[in-house]
């Protein structure tokens, strides 16, 4: 924040979406959804509005104004959607929501998770971060009436820096093995490095504002597991790179990009990394985190992660002793 405003001028407005799933416990101790209902839902088939209604009461005590709340597609996941707020702020406030939320959930006897994908076969949850950015005097300098598409150049070099650089930051974004089973079609979890305009599928979108100081864009690939100061950290130096260098962030996506025609590869550039492991050798790779990050905080969280993952890779599972043992 402090390089973006000395060296260009730049602030930042940031509104997370924080979404999170509300369960049950069945009588063998296993976490089950709470409710079947889908995407905005009510009573009764929405079982987690006297929670969500609940966090919403505490977070006002703190001073923080909610924009909106729902049922979100998958039974028992639920969205609340803050006030934009400044990058650090808009930190904060997602560590004290998160504790909340488990807080009031276990006072209604519910568990809540910010897990990235409890359940096969649903959607997952994600922690989609909408950012704008302004000028020293408050004008958004995402915006640009003269523009055919009204985004200016600014906003483009700035989408250009996130797809450069989706790749090896996507350690940051999705930092858990977990995460990675998120990256499937049609489950509204971006697969491809690319743009576009009120697209959901796309990786990066321009959501649709009457209103031009609003213009904004919204970054859909990261989860509630992560660090939320280094994801929104991360997402700004993405767009300041791509503004310093001037990077062209091509054609905008058209139509849902899970419906395009691949020939699959285990290794394809075109696509955000499908395992953890293939996100932390384009994080090793690459010199983006180690320069953004400085030596000391990119190795220790690196070693972390080498760690989860060499834990993961060795631990065997009862779905390979279902599938191997006979």
């Amino acid at each position: 924040m402090k390089k973006a405003e000395a060296e260009y001028g730049f602030k930042f407005l940031v509104g997370p979406e924080h979404e999170f799933f509300i369960l049950d416990e069945n009588e063998f101790g296993e976490k089950v959804h709470s409710d079947g209902a889908g995407y905005f839902q009510s009573t009764p088939h929405d079982k987690g509005e006297p929670v969500r209604n609940r966090i919403i009461e505490i977070l006002k005590s703190c001073g923080i104004q909610f924009e909106k709340a729902h049922h979100e597609v998958t039974p028992s996941q639920h969205e609340i959607n803050l006030e934009c707020a400044s990058p650090l702020n808009a930190a904060d406030r997602t560590v004290l929501f998160n504790y909340i939320a488990q807080m009031v959930a276990a006072e209604f006897g519910y568990h809540a998770t910010f897990m990235p994908k409890p359940f096969d076969d649903f959607n997952r949850n994600a922690f989609h971060i909408h950012i704008s950015m302004q000028d020293r005097d408050g004008k958004n300098l995402f915006y640009d009436p003269d523009s055919e598409d009204s985004i200016s150049d600014n906003c483009k070099n700035f989408i250009a820096g996130i797809l450069q650089y989706a790749r090896e930051t996507s350690i940051i974004m999705a930092s858990t093995f977990n995460s990675y089973k998120a990256y499937i079609l049609d489950k509204e979890a971006p697969v491809v490095r690319g743009w576009g305009f009120r697209n959901r599928s796309s990786m990066v979108r321009v959501p649709y504002t009457p209103n031009p100081e609003s213009t904004r864009i919204e970054l859909r690939n990261p989860d509630p597991a992560g660090n939320p100061y280094l994801q929104i950290a991360t997402l700004i130096a993405m767009g300041l790179y791509g503004i310093k260098k001037d990077l062209k962030c091509g054609r905008p996506d058209i139509g849902s990009t899970y419906k395009k025609k691949y020939r699959y590869r285990v290794w394809d550039r075109r696509f955000l990394p499908k395992s953890m492991y293939e996100a932390l050798v384009e994080a090793e790779r690459g010199k983006f985190l180690k320069e953004v990050f400085g030596e000391e905080i990119y190795n220790t969280y690196m070693s972390l992660k080498i760690n989860d993952w060499e834990d993961h890779r060795v631990h065997i599972t009862s779905r390979e002793l279902n599938k191997y043992l006979t």
